[in-house]
């Protein structure tokens, strides 16, 4: 799909759907925009938050999810108080790294599943993903 034909609307779009199990790139997106000369501040802005609001949609999910579930992926009970006990531990700071590919997806469910305090979930996972593409941009601008 050419998202960039769809401007700020295809940025949100698209960064919100990376922020799942979909294998989509936002990063390609931002710097196309911003290469095609789209204001680099909207671009940041609509990136992060629509990232951010895909990694909310992740927690919720977690929230909705029951541990017998995770029995059927033949995940143990122990293995459930292990990782609740880490989660709970530094949750809100494991936010900050839902930006990683892969493991922020995960990230951000166990968050909703272990019940994480949201509001500063929220708060780490949106100041997260906008550092990730701040870093972006900023490095875009440096070897242009």
């Amino acid at each position: 799909m050419d998202w960039i034909h769809w401007g700020y609307l295809g940025l949100f779009v698209a960064s919100f759907l990376a922020a799942t199990v979909l294998p989509i790139t936002s990063e390609a997106l931002l710097l196309s925009m911003v290469a095609y000369h789209y204001d680099p501040y909207y671009c940041l802005l609509i990136a992060t938050i629509g990232n951010s609001a895909g990694s909310y949609l992740n927690y919720f999910i977690g929230m909705a999810g029951k541990p017998e579930w995770l029995s059927k992926i033949r995940v143990k009970p122990h293995q459930i108080l292990k990782w609740e006990g880490r989660v709970k531990k530094h949750g809100v700071y494991l936010a900050f790294f839902a930006w990683l590919p892969f493991i922020g997806d995960v990230l951000s469910v166990a968050l909703g599943f272990f019940r994480v305090n949201w509001k500063a979930s929220f708060l780490y996972i949106f100041i997260g993903k906008f550092v990730r593409y701040l870093v972006i941009l900023a490095f875009y601008y440096y070897v242009k």
